[in-house]
């Protein structure tokens, strides 16, 4: 027992100041092996309902940040049995320090991309609109999503935009979106008349879902015109240009064919001869 003792405080002088038993590596082996224990069931529950390929990303990202966990626990361990790291914590402060106000944005990008991966915000097809620009999403990466716009552009967004602007998911309740129509008609139209011209606009478009039925809202009493909204339901938001545009089209053709007219903005301007 006494030679047990006398090994487990055998002492190891690595310099001038710094020294360690064997007591001590014992210690940093336990904390150390424990750490990893704690890490690994950290990491299985952020990913227990994460997809296979998310799971993927996350545990390469999990892989260096556990790495960066270990030194601090190492640190700390060393700190607690009397090994003076004081010199190593003030080199250790300072480095991190300058690294992290270098790669400020960079840390951002990541952080922003766990947060994704493990709250689920994005899917690959989902469509978005973020700082104005709209596309479907390609892939998610750590640090950006490439998405694919309308005119068919490839369009890369850092992640650290979802952390300073409004992120707008349109698909993320499913794949139908609301999607509407306004126009106005001069005063004096049949008001009944045009509300059925405008629901026979949208049911003649074959991506215009029945269910639910299109509608028409009787907005306001315009300056110039009597204005209506025409609210419609489609499947594929992503290129829903296209039907807006047709049913416009089809708007005109029975306004021409029911002589109801689209009016401008006129004013009358009155000269004083003085």
């Amino acid at each position: 027992m006494e030679d047990l003792k006398n090994i487990l405080n055998y002492t190891f002088n690595l310099s001038e100041g710094i020294s360690i038993s064997v007591k001590g590596i014992l210690l940093v082996a336990i904390v150390i092996f424990f750490t990893s224990i704690l890490l690994n069931i950290f990491r299985r529950v952020l990913t227990r309902r994460l997809p296979v390929d998310d799971k993927t990303k996350f545990k390469i990202l999990f892989g260096y940040g556990k790495w960066i966990v270990y030194l601090i626990i190492l640190l700390i361990t060393f700190n607690a049995i009397g090994v003076n790291v004081t010199a190593v914590f003030a080199a250790s402060a300072a480095l991190l320090i300058g690294v992290g106000l270098a790669l400020q944005t960079l840390f951002q990008d990541i952080i922003a991309g766990v947060l994704i991966l493990v709250d689920q915000t994005i899917h690959v097809g989902d469509i978005i609109e973020i700082d104005g620009k709209v596309g479907r999403v390609d892939e998610v990466k750590l640090r950006t999503t490439r998405a694919v716009t309308i005119d068919n552009k490839v369009v890369i967004i850092p992640h650290h935009l979802y952390l300073t602007n409004s992120l707008y998911n349109w698909t993320q309740n499913g794949s139908t979106t609301r999607e509407s129509v306004q126009v106005g008609v001069a005063y004096g139209s049949d008001v009944q008349l045009v509300k059925e011209l405008l629901l026979n606009a949208a049911g003649s478009h074959d991506m215009v879902l029945k269910h639910p039925a299109p509608y028409v809202f009787f907005t306001n009493f315009g300056d110039s015109a009597l204005e209506f909204k025409l609210v419609f339901t489609l499947n594929d938001s992503f290129q829903g240009a296209i039907p807006k545009s047709d049913i416009r089209f089809k708007i005109d053709e029975l306004f021409r064919a029911h002589n109801i007219s689209i009016p401008f903005p006129q004013r009358d301007i009155h000269i004083i001869n003085k």
